[in-house]
């Protein structure tokens, strides 16, 4: 009988906890792919404007940018790349960028003759479930049945008082795209305004301080016994095979955006490069979980923070996971950890394709809803009495702790003194064109302040109005 000697070049060594290392993701930067992510995200943007928020038509073709998809980064600067912004711009002149809304579906249709054959791609809104990017697809992967929820306070409009109204006037003058802003203590409104197309009860989507609500999920899954330590590795579904470098990843690096993680970016011309995604979640209508964990490990995790959002939704397969494996609903579930809890009854997060609920961004609720979250940081993570987040959890969530940065656990903080008359204890969590929940915990105020995407905000103004409602109500 021979034996067979040990294979010299691979470890045999049997693994029972993985499947081994997942395939990478290969970013397709090729001009016909960038410009079907232009068109999926704008078909999600009217979406989100018109079946989420509830803007008639007229108001969100006032409301859009066009948005052309970009390549993404390396660690540092831009690679080359096509840039497809002029075509984009020639084409909505032209006429030949075209979007049609009806019955909770918009389509958009990028027809450019000089572009080759036209490239359409389509967003659905269900309730609970946001706008669901389908891209290229007719339906989504999974079934939006209706998600109870708990119902919210309502309240009367709180007038500003005297002191505030001119800061309040100014900052409204200066930032055309501002929603509304609120802010409270945690015991009661104290002032709140809005705009013509703002109103108390209108969801607007947040964008990245979806990143706060998915960071403070997990620590609500800490508190509640479900994961031990943000410290630990990441125990995403697909990073489970021991000897994978993906085990170096700790959830502290996910939130912190320090976990490494990129992917190869295939050009038009051939070339490959390293990137960071930064946006192609809200543009590719695909499994943003898988995608997410599918990135390769192109930094030692720890040593350089690059914004992403790829290691949020790594961090979202984790809280599906911990969920189904508890045999629990997991719409309803993610929605009872948090939101709910704290009577955001107007929040959705936005799903992609697949069902899962996006962690990175794209979530809605109203200013009122948004600052409460706000308002379960002042009260050290204790809502109604009740502790809800671990002893010690707002001091790490709102500290940052990387040189380079204010960037906290998916808070920004104030240390680069961006608003020069906030203290510098002041952390928010920010979304896209400005979208901010402040924390204000030596003044005991939330304020929270939504804009429309990719309109430009005052942040002077606000800065101002924010220091005069420290003043006023501190």
């Amino acid at each position: 009988m021979t034996t067979r000697p040990a294979e010299p070049i691979f470890d045999a060594t049997p693994h029972p906890f993985g499947d081994g290392p997942v395939a990478p993701l290969v970013y397709d930067a090729s001009l016909r792919a960038l410009r079907q992510r232009t068109v999926n995200f704008a078909a999600k943007r009217y979406a989100d404007m018109m079946f989420v928020s509830g803007l008639d038509r007229a108001t969100a073709d006032r409301h859009f940018r066009p948005r052309a998809a970009g390549v993404p980064a390396g660690l540092d600067d831009r690679p080359g790349g096509e840039d497809i912004g002029p075509a984009l711009k020639a084409a909505v002149a032209e006429g030949w960028f075209a979007v049609q809304a009806a019955d909770n579906r918009v389509t958009v249709t990028w027809a450019d003759p000089a572009c080759g054959a036209p490239v359409t791609g389509s967003a659905v809104t269900h309730p609970g479930y946001g706008s669901i990017l389908l891209g290229e697809h007719a339906a989504p992967r999974f079934d939006p049945v209706p998600i109870p929820r708990v119902a919210s306070d309502t309240h009367d409009i709180v007038a500003p008082p005297a002191a505030i109204v001119p800061a309040l006037d100014a900052f409204l003058a200066s930032s055309s795209g501002v929603y509304g802003v609120v802010i409270r203590t945690p015991d009661r409104v104290l002032a709140e305004r809005y705009s013509s197309f703002g109103r108390p009860d209108r969801a607007t989507p947040s964008w990245s301080m979806t990143k706060a609500m998915t960071c403070t999920a997990i620590g609500r899954m800490i508190q509640e016994g479900w994961l031990a330590s943000m410290h630990d590795p990441a125990p995403a579904p697909l990073w489970r095979d021991p000897r994978g470098i993906h085990r170096l990843i700790t959830l502290d690096h996910l939130v912190r955006m320090r976990s490494g993680i990129g992917f190869p970016v295939r050009h038009e011309d051939g070339r490959t490069t390293l990137g960071f995604e930064n946006s192609a979640v809200y543009q590719d209508g695909v499994d943003a979980f898988e995608a997410a964990q599918r990135s390769v490990v192109a930094a030692l995790p720890g040593s350089v923070f690059r914004y992403v959002n790829s290691g949020m939704n790594v961090l979202g397969s984790v809280i599906r996971d911990q969920i189904d494996r508890r045999g629990l609903p997991y719409h309803r579930t993610v929605y009872g950890l948090l939101a709910d809890r704290l009577g955001m009854s107007s929040y959705q997060h936005s799903a992609d394709i697949a069902g899962n609920f996006i962690a990175s961004g794209a979530g809605y609720a109203t200013a009122r809803d948004y600052a409460k979250l706000g308002v379960l940081y002042l009260n050290d993570g204790v809502w109604n009495g009740e502790r809800l987040l671990p002893p010690g959890w707002v001091d790490y969530a709102l500290t940052a702790t990387h040189t380079g940065t204010s960037y906290a656990a998916c808070f920004r903080t104030n240390i680069d003194h961006l608003f020069p008359d906030l203290p510098d204890d002041a952390a928010w969590a920010a979304g896209a064109s400005d979208n901010r929940i402040f924390i204000l915990r030596r003044a005991g105020l939330s304020v929270a302040v939504t804009n429309e995407t990719d309109h430009k905000m005052d942040l002077g103004a606000l800065n101002r109005l924010i220091a005069t409602a420290i003043d006023t109500f501190a």
